[in-house]
C-alpha cells in the first residue's frame, strides 16, 4: 500500500525571526541563513569549503546528495554574516579548509560535527522558545515561500537540488482560491482570444 505524501512543513515568521534573534555568533546566523536563505541541507552546510564560498558574486558552490554540484545564489544577509564571522570569530591559525568550526572548548577549530550542529539548534531552541526550527525546516521554509512568491518549478527544483520534479512540486501549496483565480483568469484569457 503506498503511503501518502506529507506536504514539507514550512515555519511561521514568529518563530524563525525569535530563533534568529537568539542567535549570538556570526557563525550561528550565518549557518541559519544559508539554510532559510539558500535552501541547504545540515550535511550541505557542514559540507561547505572557504573555497565554495564566492563572497563578490554572493554566491555558493554546493555539493548535494548524491554528489551534485551546483551554484546557487544566496541573499547578501548571509554574506554579511559569513564575512564577520571570517574576519572576528574563524580561529585562526588553523589548517581546514572547512567553513564552518567550532569556536570553543576542546575541539576549537575542528570542523563542525553533525551532533555540534544539532547542539547549537538545540541551545537556541530552548533559548528563544521557538522549538519547532529544525534545519530541514528551515530548508522547507525556503523552497515554500518560493514557490508562494511564483517562482518557476525548473529553477526551485535546480536551487533545491532535487532529482525529481515530484519533490519540488509538493512546494506549491495551493488554496481553492489560488486555483479559483488561476482558472477565472485563464477562461478569461480564452474568451477574450476567442472573438
Amino acid at each position: 500500500m503506498r503511503q501518502p505524501q506529507l506536504l514539507p512543513e514550512s515555519l511561521p515568521v514568529s518563530d524563525v525571526d525569535r530563533f534568529l534573534r537568539s542567535l549570538d555568533t556570526h557563525r550561528d546566523r550565518a549557518i541559519v541563513l544559508v539554510m532559510l536563505l539558500g535552501g541547504l541541507r545540515a550535511a550541505e552546510v557542514r559540507g561547505l569549503q572557504l573555497s565554495d564560498v564566492d563572497l563578490g558574486r554572493c554566491r555558493l558552490r554546493v555539493v548535494g546528495k548524491g554528489s551534485k554540484e551546483g551554484h546557487i545564489p544566496v541573499d547578501g544577509a548571509f554574506f554579511t554574516e559569513v564575512a564577520a564571522y571570517l574576519r572576528h570569530e574563524r580561529p585562526t591559525g588553523v589548517n581546514s579548509s572547512e567553513c564552518f568550526l567550532v569556536l570553543r572548548g576542546p575541539t576549537t577549530g575542528q570542523p563542525l560535527t553533525e551532533a555540534g550542529l544539532r547542539g547549537v539548534f538545540r541551545r537556541h531552541r530552548e533559548a528563544s522558545g521557538a522549538t519547532r526550527v529544525r534545519p530541514h525546516r528551515l530548508r522547507h521554509t525556503y523552497g515554500t515561500e518560493l514557490a508562494s512568491a511564483g517562482i518557476d518549478l525548473l529553477a526551485l527544483r535546480e536551487l533545491m537540488g532535487h532529482v525529481s520534479p515530484d519533490t519540488t512540486a509538493r512546494y506549491v501549496h495551493l488554496s481553492i482560491e489560488h486555483l479559483a483565480a488561476e482558472y477565472g483568469a485563464a477562461r478569461a484569457t480564452l474568451a477574450a482570444n476567442a472573438r
